[in-house]
């Protein structure tokens, strides 16, 4: 689960003729604050309302819970037949396919056939056993989805397999309505879809953008500021829902390759030209752990992340330079 890891710091709206302008709203189930730099409230709230329409479409589009969805018609249709779908859905499983390709396996939206074994919510007495957790997994898979390419269809051949966007879904988004509003004109602006940020140009006055690397062991304090230009800032933390058993932490981000939870970090935090891509690496990194996720991240161009352990250690990539964080 994304949290709000990452606090919008807007200031100098005075400056000039443009100005800052936010709306904070829920959509596909979550928290998203849409800023937008304008030249009064009316064009403000005009740009806003079409960033908005175009979330909701894309929720239309990927979503599980709407049985009206292509998504949902993809999973109901599975070990029956291949399904017809729209260019844009199909070329996003296929990148999901290739990301679940670059990191091994932890990104894989067939996670969604996991059966749910564990609970986050204080229900849970005791640890699943072995075979309830490798049984967990047997329709899990990202090698078993198969699209063609012509025909634009997405086939899952096994009876009981669904796919899900919940890592890569609001990081997708945001990144379609910041390209909607630049493709409108709008100078600059962040949207942060519950954690999931993506921003373009500057503050009025030419200010960057900055966001709080926020300490996840204590909330009400952070590592520092970092300047946020033309890209996307994502976190994955786990610091409100886990277990503890035996002493061990397991956090709610599982391994969909096992069926166990991530266990040794609380938060990443990835920073990379796209939310997508963003979004997939935080949860990849958390099931990665530490070692692995940073070797992943540094053979990335362009990519860098910060990871918070659980006893509130701090690790970066290699070209991460914090002497940035004020």
């Amino acid at each position: 689960m994304k949290r709000i890891l990452l606090v919008l710091l807007l200031t100098g709206f005075s400056l000039h003729a443009q100005q800052s302008w936010k709306r904070v709203l829920k959509l596909m189930g979550s928290r998203f604050e849409i800023t937008v730099v304008a030249g009064n409230q009316t064009q403000a709230d005009s740009r806003i309302d079409q960033a908005v329409a175009e979330i909701r479409r894309i929720e239309k589009m990927i979503s599980s819970w709407d049985p009206e969805s292509e998504t949902s018609e993809v999973n109901r249709q599975a070990g029956v037949q291949p399904v017809q779908v729209s260019g844009e859905l199909f070329e996003l499983i296929s990148r999901c396919l290739e990301l679940s390709k670059l990191t091994d396996g932890a990104f894989d939206i067939s996670y969604a056939s996991m059966d749910r074994l564990w609970k986050f919510d204080g229900s849970m007495k005791e640890l699943p056993s072995a075979e309830e957790i490798k049984a967990s997994v047997e329709r899990v898979g990202y090698q078993k989805i198969r699209l063609d390419e012509e025909l634009k269809t997405v086939f899952l051949p096994e009876k009981g397999m669904k796919i899900g966007f919940g890592a890569i879904g609001k990081g997708y988004a945001a990144d379609k309505a910041k390209d909607l509003l630049l493709k409108q004109g709008v100078a600059a602006g962040i949207i942060n879809a519950s954690g999931d940020m993506s921003s373009w140009g500057t503050q009025p006055g030419g200010k960057p953008w900055q966001v709080a690397i926020t300490n996840p062991m204590d909330k009400t304090k952070s590592f520092g500021l970092l300047p946020m230009g033309e890209g996307a800032v994502v976190t994955s933390g786990d610091y409100e829902k886990f277990v503890r058993f035996n002493g061990k932490r397991y956090s709610h981000i599982m391994d969909p390759r096992t069926g166990y939870p991530a266990t040794g970090i609380v938060s990443v935090t990835v920073f990379a030209p796209r939310a997508e891509l963003a979004d997939a690496l935080s949860t990849a990194v958390f099931v990665m752990g530490i070692e692995t996720g940073l070797d992943r991240i540094d053979q990335l161009e362009g990519i860098e992340c910060i990871i918070v352990d659980d006893s509130g250690k701090l690790f970066t990539s290699e070209r991460l330079d914090l002497k940035k964080l004020e």
